[in-house]
């Protein structure tokens, strides 16, 4: 598939965005600069993240960041965006980077009706979710979305128009490297500023320089993304659905 130009404001001040997180920062890591972009040129912007849950991380200190503090973070992340609505559906321990043993059936019914921002409660015009990595989280998420948003009637049931899977600053530790080809980008050139504030207020996520998952990484790759279609910054996106 031929890449897509750059997706005009007029499109994007139309769409009412639904992102699909495995996690508490995901939508940041993948999304922050096109949901900026989306609700400054008029559109909605939704956020479900999947799961919040107390974790020992791999970050040299000895406490457990716990799921209250993630909560706390996005709800800051959710102002500073100024999402229209949002909700954390798992939020315990036991649940939390376990997706993949929970029934897909379950997981989709969440995305497409029980959650307070599902397919059926807010129609989005465009869903972004999880581009699939090593992280079984992310699988498990992307698997169930993507079910989700299969055809439908739009009488009679939500059909986002245009389906999305959202990059990741992990996708370079992978086996088959042909999972993730952009096909669609976003400038977000205006908007940089507020990806990287957004990241940075998940405080308990950071990670220093060199670290792949920290702010200083992030500026490359989309700056990298953005030279790509030679922009100052760009998010890009694998289209799998787009109507026109």
């Amino acid at each position: 598939m031929q890449a897509y130009n750059e997706v005009s404001d007029e499109f994007l001040s139309k769409q009412r965005l639904l992102v699909i997180s495995p996690h508490a920062d995901d939508e940041s890591f993948g999304c922050a600069g096109t949901i900026a972009k989306i609700k400054k040129l008029g559109g909605e912007a939704y956020v479900l993240v999947m799961s919040v849950g107390d974790l020992k991380l791999y970050d040299g200190k000895k406490d457990v960041v716990k799921g209250s503090t993630r909560e706390e973070e996005f709800a800051a992340v959710a102002k500073h965006l100024n999402l229209d609505g949002y909700d954390i559906w798992y939020k315990d321990p036991e649940t939390h980077l376990r997706l993949d043993k929970i029934p897909q059936r379950d997981l989709i019914n969440v995305i497409e009706k029980e959650s307070k921002v599902s397919l059926d409660r807010i129609n989005p015009t465009m869903v972004a979710l999880p581009a699939i990595s090593y992280n079984q989280d992310h699988v498990a998420t992307f698997t169930a979305g993507f079910t989700a948003c299969r055809p439908h009637d739009p009488k009679v049931k939500a059909f986002p128009r245009v389906v999305l899977s959202y990059d990741n600053q992990t996708l370079f530790w992978n086996t088959d490297y042909d999972k993730f080809h952009p096909n669609l980008y976003v400038d977000i050139s205006d908007f940089l500023d507020m990806k990287l504030k957004a990241l940075s207020l998940h405080k308990s996520q950071l990670r220093h320089s060199p670290h792949h998952c920290s702010i200083e990484n992030m500026e490359y790759l989309a700056r990298t993304r953005g030279h790509e279609i030679s922009v100052k910054a760009a998010e890009a996106y694998v289209c799998h659905r787009i109507v026109f």
